[in-house]
């Protein structure tokens, strides 16, 4: 058997479990403010992940409608937040 530090054993055990998705979550909400700007975050009530679709809730339909035709820009600041190509496709409820 291989010896691979405490780090890599941990992100081994990540990306073959179904936690990898909440945890990114997670580290998405962190930084969301970063991302997408104080009024953004402020309004913004929950954010998902689902396989590669990273969903965000909120009930200000002008931010609905802004979140919407943002959908690219949202995908790639999201993938170099975690760095990686996780996000693909972005649905605002």
């Amino acid at each position: 058997m291989g010896e691979h530090s405490l780090g890599d054993a941990l992100r081994l055990f990540l990306n073959n479990s179904r936690l990898k998705g909440s945890i990114q979550a997670l580290q998405i909400e962190e930084v969301w403010e970063q991302i997408m700007g104080k009024t953004v975050a402020r309004y913004t009530e929950k954010i998902q992940i689902h396989g590669h679709t990273l969903y965000i809730n909120t009930t200000m339909a002008p931010l609905r409608q802004e979140l919407l035709y943002q959908k690219e820009k949202i995908i790639q600041r999201v993938n170099e937040a975690l760095g990686e190509r996780v996000i693909k496709e972005v649905v605002v409820k």
